[in-house]
């Protein structure tokens, strides 16, 4: 197959339903001696039924159904993108918070002297490829080599747009990676020291000096090719340390179960970083990708004090254009009376500070 061939209009298509969770599968049945969400050759959500939907049924929704998808490099500029400030990332107040957003789920961590990375995806595309696949339409805020030492890298799963193999190599083995289950051995074999890489089931949780941190469950799946679905775990992730509590969704769709027992695992949150975008159509998103007024409800479930959302306004991998997220998050505050900040959006390359 030529790379024309190949960047025609099935193979950017199947990579975008590896994406967005369209092309999914059951799972094997639960292995009895181990936890309900793992199953004899991989894992399983506890409170969804997977569909039985596969790449023709995305592509006949994508060009045949109702849905009206947003041309997302037209509508790039509704996005509010900034320069990132190097001076305060770069010598960052240690007794402070400082929260970074560089765009979809990456986010630059900082308190105590102590730098973490959220799935960090530093390239051009959300893809195995570099000439095809979910092309960025906002612009990058920094010039990578100058962010400050990292010293943990939290990821949530294997979906191209939240690990990224270039921005991994790029990394190397300066830091600690915080992975689910099953992921060791993809970091190994892009020459990450096996030392670098810690492996998390849900609830399993480990300090690294001042960073105590938890893997917690999502309500997503798993995927890098057609072949390996379901066969590593997904995770959102609880952070503690300088303070403050932290918790980075990952991907997920809603339950009423999980985010309640993740609050009361937690004692709720000072922050919550929760996706808001990906969720159109419904009818292909749901189950996996969460709506702004689900993100609210999940912000509710885990007791957070502040919530910021992501997975927005970077990459075209869904239906909704690239504002509409935040547009409506806000109609969702004002309907649910949240207070002023207890859930806003930030501009790509915007830093908040507590």
């Amino acid at each position: 197959m030529t790379k024309a061939m190949m960047g025609g209009l099935g193979f950017p298509l199947m990579i975008l339903a590896l994406l967005v969770g369209c092309v999914v599968t059951d799972p094997d049945e639960p292995v009895s001696d181990k936890p309900a969400h793992h199953a004899a050759d991989g894992f399983k959500n506890l409170h969804i039924e997977h569909p039985k939907k596969n790449l023709f049924d995305f592509l006949i929704m994508k060009h045949f159904g109702d849905t009206n998808w947003a041309d997302h490099a037209t509508r790039a500029a509704e996005v509010s993108v900034r320069s990132l400030e190097l001076e305060p990332v770069l010598k960052p107040a240690p007794e402070r918070l400082q929260i970074s957003w560089l765009g979809h789920s990456t986010f630059l961590i900082q308190s105590a002297g102590i730098n973490v990375l959220t799935d960090p995806i530093f390239s051009d595309r959300a893809s195995p490829f570099s000439f095809a696949g979910p092309e960025r339409y906002a612009r990058h805020v920094v010039n990578y080599d100058q962010l400050p030492k990292i010293d943990y890298v939290i990821i949530s799963h294997s979906h191209y747009d939240h690990l990224d193999r270039a921005t991994i190599r790029r990394l190397g083995d300066q830091p600690i990676y915080l992975v689910p289950l099953r992921l060791k051995t993809w970091f190994v074999e892009q020459g990450i020291s096996a030392d670098q890489v810690h492996e998390f089931d849900w609830w399993d949780k480990a300090a690294f000096g001042g960073l105590h941190v938890q893997a917690m469950p999502s309500q997503h799946w798993s995927a890098r090719t057609l072949f390996d679905r379901h066969q590593t775990l997904w995770a959102s992730w609880f952070l503690k340390w300088g303070g403050r509590k932290i918790w980075f969704a990952g991907d997920t769709g809603y339950n009423s179960t999980q985010f309640k027992q993740i609050g009361e695992v937690t004692g709720g949150v000072d922050v919550a970083l929760i996706p808001i975008g990906g969720y159109l159509p419904r009818s292909f998103m749901g189950l996996y990708h969460v709506n702004p007024a689900e993100a609210i409800m999940i912000h509710t479930d885990i007791g957070a004090e502040t919530s910021i959302g992501m997975h927005w306004g970077t990459f075209p991998l869904t239906a909704e254009g690239p504002i509409d997220p935040v547009v409506e998050l806000r109609r969702q505050v004002g309907l649910q009376n949240l207070r002023k900040g207890e859930f806003m959006s930030l501009a790509i390359g915007e830093t908040l500070r507590w």
